[in-house]
């Protein structure tokens, strides 16, 4: 996992700003098998979450081998974290999956992980169907993978819901597989949540527009993303879209922490709408490169003479609006130039320092949030 020291002086800002902030992180991992390349143990995970003070529910990433040992794995891990993690059990339907939620609850899980991408199902497996209303009776929190490639899932997430009002199903990853159009149904399904862990900017902060604070879940990932890093963007985001600090607190840890307790959720208001969205010319064309160079980077592509354009736009001048987000965009891309990648654990098929990237990406399109002082290079 990245280490994301150097972002906990912008949390601290935020916390100044906002006050009372919790972070409760609803989407991290723990494993060490998936054939992603990705590891994390519970020592890296809770160390980041020390960092700023926060939790996190946690839950077993990719095992080809099945999820009873690994389940089992992250019920002890949590159970030594010191009341940092909450265990959630992974299911796959194609096996007996309710046998294996009850005997997982029964050992201390709090909540549900499902990955229809990973396991090869859609939410109306006949096996989920008892899960769902297990979730229902115990008013449990069960987390879905929703990214890419997940034909129906927001159908059958809709259908889920309506017809198990007492569990908690969160989308995680902004609901991106269906954002286009799920957001209409979630006044109407209180009890449908989606999560922050994902990279995009533009997927984030549609969210806070057009979903209820309520219903929006801080989350990292990790260890694809880091609890820092996750809770000072999602912080900027909300507060980019004017959520209130009654809101923030919400999204950030308040809400998840009650989910997870079983309590009845807040109501922290309506959508927003898009008044808060930034549209600045210089810093959009800011914003348009660096979005060109991480699609380069995610491809395994070095993204020199784009990040070269980068800098070129960040030449606003020494005293303008646009000033401090540029001098941060400029420091975000030095810092990268310094990063190795060596001996950090992550596979190598991005470009390296990638999440140099993302985070410069999050800082060009919350303008309006302030920003620490600029005193040189920074790590993420």
């Amino acid at each position: 996992m990245i280490d994301d020291s150097g972002m906990v002086p912008w949390f601290e800002l935020l916390q100044n700003e906002v006050g009372g902030l919790e972070p409760l992180d609803a989407h991290t991992h723990i494993g060490a098998n998936d054939p992603d390349g990705y590891r994390c143990t519970r020592q890296q995970l809770v160390g980041s979450l020390d960092r700023i003070g926060a939790r996190a529910f946690v839950f077993p990433m990719h095992e080809p081998d099945g999820y009873s040992a690994a389940n089992d794995m992250v019920i002890e891990e949590a159970g030594a974290s010191e009341g940092r993690l909450f265990p959630f059990c992974r299911l796959d339907p194609h096996g007996d999956a309710l046998a294996e939620a009850e005997r997982a609850l029964d050992r201390g899980a709090m909540g549900i992980k499902l990955h229809p991408r990973a396991e090869q199902f859609a939410l109306d497996h006949p096996n989920l169907a008892p899960v769902f209303a297990l979730a229902d009776e115990r008013r449990l929190p069960v987390l879905v993978h929703a990214g890419r490639g997940i034909p129906a899932l927001g159908r059958h997430a809709v259908e889920a819901t309506g017809r198990h009002p007492g569990m908690r199903l969160i989308l995680a990853h902004a609901g991106i597989s269906d954002l286009a159009w799920i957001w209409r149904e979630t006044p109407g399904h209180p009890n449908l949540y989606f999560d922050t862990s994902w990279w995009s900017p533009a997927d984030i902060q549609a969210l806070f527009a057009l979903v209820p604070p309520g219903q929006v879940l801080m989350a990292s990932d990790a260890p694809y993303g880091s609890p820092v890093w996750a809770s000072v963007m999602t912080t900027r985001h909300a507060l980019q879209l004017r959520l209130d600090a009654e809101q923030v607190r919400g999204v950030t840890g308040g809400q998840a922490l009650r989910l997870v307790n079983g309590d009845d959720p807040l109501d922290l208001g309506p959508a927003p709408g898009a008044e808060g969205l930034p549209l600045d010319p210089l810093l959009e064309r800011v914003y348009s490169f660096l979005l060109s160079a991480i699609g380069q980077a995610f491809n395994g592509v070095e993204p020199a003479e784009t990040l070269a354009l980068v800098r070129l736009a960040c030449d606003v001048g020494d005293d303008t609006p646009q000033t401090a987000v540029c001098q941060w965009i400029a420091g975000l891309l030095d810092a990268r130039d310094d990063y190795s990648p060596e001996g950090d654990g992550r596979p190598t098929r991005f470009a390296p320092g990638l999440h140099f990237l993302v985070a410069a990406l999050g800082v060009v399109r919350t303008p309006d949030v302030a920003l620490p002082e600029f005193r040189g290079v920074p790590t993420v």
